[in-house]
């Protein structure tokens, strides 16, 4: 007569795992993944709202307007904006430049009788907001189609003006063909074109079209 086996269970594997423990595994990695997701989309998130910040789009009904009637990038607007007055419509420069594009009296003067001679304006006028954007985005359309559409050299006239650009296009040593500039020998110019051209390009990275 045979012995009878009471023990009928498998054996089992040296260090395996038991069955049961398995689902709170995957339920413990699935929820450290979407927290490390959620982290990442909130980094995210928070990174682009900090870049929005620090270049905004205030006055975007002005803005979107007058850069449509001259032929304008908007977001080339908002460059000269940010970096002529960080977009306050009482900034004044020690030159008595005025408002949101820092314009002054003798530009205002010149744009006005191109644009608004019989309008009932004044230099005070460029507190506002509306105002000023109208006439600074004549004058930047102006200095890009006298400059080819090269913003740097456009730029550097808008900081400048046209006198000192047209002087430095007659040298060789800062412009090729005579059109625009590749050089910008003065500091005060050479930092304002870079921020121009800086502040564009964070702009179109930003804000893509």
């Amino acid at each position: 007569m045979k012995a009878r086996n009471f023990n009928n269970k498998q054996p089992q594997r040296k260090g395996a795992a038991p069955t049961a423990k398995r689902p709170r595994l995957l339920a413990v990695l699935a929820a450290l993944i979407c927290l490390v997701l959620a982290g990442s989309l909130l980094f995210a998130f928070q990174h682009d709202r900090i870049e929005q910040w620090e270049y905004p789009q205030k006055y975007s009904e002005y803005v979107e307007y007058y850069a449509g009637k001259y032929a304008l990038d908007p977001l080339l607007l908002y460059s000269f904006i940010r970096t002529e007055s960080n977009f306050s419509p009482g900034a004044e420069s020690k030159a008595g430049a005025r408002g949101l594009m820092q314009i002054t009296e003798v530009t205002f003067d010149w744009i006005k009788s191109k644009i608004a001679p019989t309008e009932d304006l004044t230099f005070d006028d460029l507190y506002d907001p509306e105002t000023n954007i109208r006439f600074g985005s004549y004058f930047v359309s102006y200095c890009l189609l006298r400059y080819q559409q090269d913003i740097a050299t456009a730029a550097a006239a808008y900081h400048s003006g046209w006198g000192t650009v047209d002087g430095l296009l007659a040298d060789s040593k800062y412009s090729p063909d005579g059109k625009v500039l590749t050089t910008f020998p003065y500091t005060q110019m050479r930092l304002y074109v870079h921020k121009i051209t800086t502040s564009y390009a964070q702009y179109q990275s930003i804000y893509p079209q």
